[in-house]
């Protein structure tokens, strides 16, 4: 799973904040301006819990402030932990939800917000809930290699579950090689999953048409061609799609390599990536 931070950075909402409109004069705004900057300090200090009741005096004071309502929201959702399941965590994704669903209502087209909607229903594994969403992005924003690559890795989660089982029933051992030699059970997986698969690998070629370095979707077409061989028809067309699969493992490999040779030449600093 992708961390938090590598697909909402902080400086996303700086961005953000730097590009919205400057705001009236009128005493509620400066107030909630005060607290809005109040709110930016505590975030940037990791104190969410602080950063919390800033933005949302913010927002009492001007319920129409997007700026503050997006990091009240990024707030709640840098405190909401993926994977735990208890009634506070679940809140606190409920609460980043109903902000960012505000933002939306102030400015339907807020990439921010549908991303990180997005990354909600992705981290608690409601696949079809973020597939929509990620879809949204794309339709609001065609360049956004996250929103690509997104689509192919919930293909993936969806196909993997069920192809592994299939393998496991049939005693196939994870070192065996393809095809499935069970027709039925084959053609069940080619029915349910053929077209996720599909169109989880269009995603990641879109994905690497825009940023040819991505090296995260080289390795996840990598899994979707690899464990696709599996329903070769016959071992030629299971062999050709491995020899495509490893390709993409060198592809993976060699992108890696370039990536950190530029690092270490421009003295280990921060680089832009498009992830």
């Amino acid at each position: 799973m992708r961390k938090l931070a590598s697909i909402l950075p902080v400086a996303a909402l700086a961005a953000v904040l730097i590009s919205l409109p400057v705001m009236g004069t009128g005493c509620q705004k400066l107030q909630a301006r005060d607290q809005l900057n109040k709110g930016v300090t505590a975030f940037k200090n990791a104190q969410y819990p602080e950063s919390v009741e800033h933005f949302k005096t913010a927002v009492e004071l001007d319920p129409n402030f997007p700026t503050a309502r997006l990091y009240l929201a990024m707030a709640y959702l840098q405190q909401y932990i993926p994977g735990a399941d208890s009634p506070e965590n679940n809140n606190m994704a409920k609460a980043a939800y109903d902000q960012f669903s505000e933002v939306l209502k102030l400015d339907s087209k807020n990439t921010l917000a549908i991303q990180s909607i997005a990354s909600l229903y992705l981290y608690q594994k409601k696949w079809t809930e973020a597939r929509e969403w990620y879809q949204r992005l794309i339709s609001v924003d065609p360049n956004n290699t996250v929103g690509y690559y997104s689509l192919g890795f919930i293909a993936w989660s969806e196909w993997y579950p069920e192809y592994g089982k299939t393998r496991a029933n049939l005693g196939m051992k994870l070192e065996d090689p393809g095809p499935i030699k069970d027709k039925k059970a084959k053609e069940d997986l080619k029915a349910r999953f053929g077209p996720v698969i599909d169109d989880g690998l269009k995603a990641l070629d879109k994905a690497l048409d825009i940023d040819k370095e991505y090296d995260d979707a080289m390795a996840y077409e990598n899994l979707l061609v690899r464990e696709r061989a599996d329903l070769a028809d016959t071992k030629e067309e299971y062999e050709k799609q491995i020899k495509i699969a490893d390709d993409w493992v060198a592809k993976n490999l060699a992108t890696k390599k370039i990536k950190a040779e530029k690092k270490s030449k421009s003295g280990g600093g921060i680089t832009t990536e498009s992830k």
